[in-house]
């Protein structure tokens, strides 16, 4: 990853911030993360501020609309996807005008579903899922990454600064599974082999990495994310719940151990999410990061080399002074690892 982009041993957040004002979230990721501030999403604001409404509103040439049973495919653009877009130009504002005040990060990171996640999640018009239609599954592929080609463009302009890329993609494990239900709740929909979902996955990741002139982070908090599949497809970092993973052993070791290996760096999400009983002393959160390294036979000075420190997972259900909290100790917690690695 570019130096510009990611330098050794630094924090940031995985998106998704609490209440509903841009202005205020923008003002607070790039105060505390200027390496590399997370484009904020405020999921509060309801309909078209989810990770889904908020990506189908990036898709070029393609309509989603809100119905009972969430989003489906649209034949034209109506109310939610204006709002949709309509939220998304607010949030461009509102990074604008605190680059205007601060000065500019020395990189931004946009977040989106990636394309398993986003299929999974939206309907086609008789109820079933995008990702069971080859056809329509494509299309969205395509779709999302003009989409977010523009959206690129659109942040490098506004902030001044390079891009980094993020695919969230929390359903990819259970579309690999087989474990998603049909529309009648009856069946579940078939397990998409892995060399299906890998080949997809990297015809997005493949030209946001050329047109960002970073690699792509796919963030991924299930207990065991498919490391191996997603940097075969060409993820540059994975981000993951370091708190989740428990004991790594076996295959799922060596997975992550390539993974560091060949030069694909690890997100670990150390630092809670939502509001902790007390004061969390950093040393304990750095504890699954520097066990996690030693485990795979790197030292710990590995962590600053590469790997950065997040939040577990998004900062939506936060109170807004453990936000502030969480983030400065994502720093704290990078200093635990600098001291582990000068001994």
């Amino acid at each position: 990853m570019s130096d510009a982009a990611w330098n050794p041993g630094i924090a940031t957040a995985l998106g998704s911030m609490p209440g509903t004002d841009p202005v205020e979230a923008a003002r607070v990721v790039l105060g505390e993360l200027p390496e590399l501030m997370p484009f904020p999403e405020l999921p509060a604001r309801g309909v078209g501020a989810d990770v889904l409404g908020r990506t189908a509103g990036l898709l070029v040439d393609l309509a989603v609309e809100v119905v009972p049973s969430g989003y489906r495919v649209a034949g034209r653009p109506g109310r939610d996807h204006r709002r949709a877009l309509d939220l998304l130009r607010w949030d461009l504002d509102a990074v604008e005008q605190a680059v205007a005040e601060t000065g500019p990060p020395r990189a931004v990171k946009v977040q989106a579903a990636g394309p398993w996640t986003l299929a999974a999640g939206i309907e086609l018009e008789r109820g079933h899922r995008v990702l069971t239609d080859p056809g329509a599954l494509r299309d969205f592929a395509a779709s999302l990454v003009e989409g977010l080609r523009a959206h690129v463009a659109q942040v490098a302009a506004r902030t001044g600064a390079p891009v980094v890329v993020q695919l969230d993609e929390p359903t990819l494990p259970a579309v690999l599974a087989g474990g998603l239900p049909t529309p009648s709740g009856y069946g579940q929909v078939p397990a998409v082999p892995g060399l299906e979902a890998q080949r997809l996955l990297g015809e997005v990741i493949e030209p946001l990495a050329a047109v960002s002139g970073s690699p792509v982070v796919v963030h991924c908090c299930a207990p065991r994310p498919p490391v191996r599949l997603l940097r075969q497809a060409g993820a540059g970092a994975v981000a993951l719940d370091a708190t989740r993973l428990g004991s790594v052993s076996g295959d799922f070791a060596d997975e992550l151990g390539e993974a560091w290996e060949e030069g694909t760096r690890l997100l670990l999400g150390l630092v809670p999410s939502t509001d902790p009983p007390g004061r969390p002393d950093p040393r304990d959160l750095a504890r699954p990061g520097l066990e996690l390294a030693a485990r795979l036979g790197f030292g710990p000075r590995t962590l600053l080399e590469r790997a950065a420190v997040s939040p577990t997972c998004g900062l939506a259900g936060a109170s807004p002074a453990w936000v502030r909290r969480a983030l400065a100790v994502a720093g704290e917690v990078l200093e635990v690892f600098g001291e582990a690695a000068a001994r």
